[in-house]
């Protein structure tokens, strides 16, 4: 089912470009006056994802965050195999109480270490999407700035088939985004 949403959202951004695509033709017919003067541009998105000091600083903030519990979970993996080992090597000489309660308890371990591991799965995926939420907000502003002052009409992102290298302002708003104050993010 995501999936399929996630299909049908790409279907309507392709759908969309189209649809601007064709508008500018038809003003370009319409208006050859006016189409001089329209400003088009392309920013890619998904690298501005990947390489602005933002994202770099998003990706830090949650493996700072994140990295001591992991390397907790770690531990706890590692010593619960060396119990593994030791009942594995002590079981003949253990009576049959004793192995059935020393597998009962590792069972209990390694399940609590699995729950365990799942809450700080839940945690990341949490902490990443409120970053990216955050960061897509700081890129859309940088972008919408630079257009403003730029005097684009359109500013294209997702969706884009094939455009000219001259009308991709991304290095552009690279930079601008080195440029601003890169927040240094606290863990939550």
């Amino acid at each position: 089912m995501k999936r399929l949403i996630g299909l049908s959202s790409r279907v309507l951004s392709i759908v969309a470009a189209a649809a601007v695509a064709v508008g500018l033709i038809g003003v370009s017919r319409a208006a050859p006056a006016q189409a001089a003067a329209l400003r088009v541009a392309v920013v890619n998105y998904a690298l501005l994802l990947q390489q602005s000091p933002q994202a770099k600083a998003a990706v830090a903030a949650l493996r700072a965050e994140f990295e001591p519990k992991q390397r907790s979970l770690q531990a706890q993996a590692h010593a619960l195999q060396v119990r593994q080992a030791q009942l594995k090597r002590n079981a003949a000489t253990m009576t049959q109480d004793q192995r059935d309660q020393a597998e009962l308890n590792l069972r209990e371990d390694y399940q609590d270490l699995a729950r365990k591991q799942s809450e700080i799965q839940d945690d990341v995926n949490t902490r990443r999407n409120e970053l990216m939420s955050e960061l897509q907000k700081t890129l859309v502003q940088v972008v919408r700035t630079y257009a403003k002052q730029q005097h684009y009409n359109l500013v294209l992102a997702d969706g884009v088939i094939y455009a000219d290298s001259a009308l991709d302002i991304t290095p552009e708003i690279l930079r601008a985004l080195e440029a601003q104050p890169v927040p240094h993010q606290a863990p939550k």
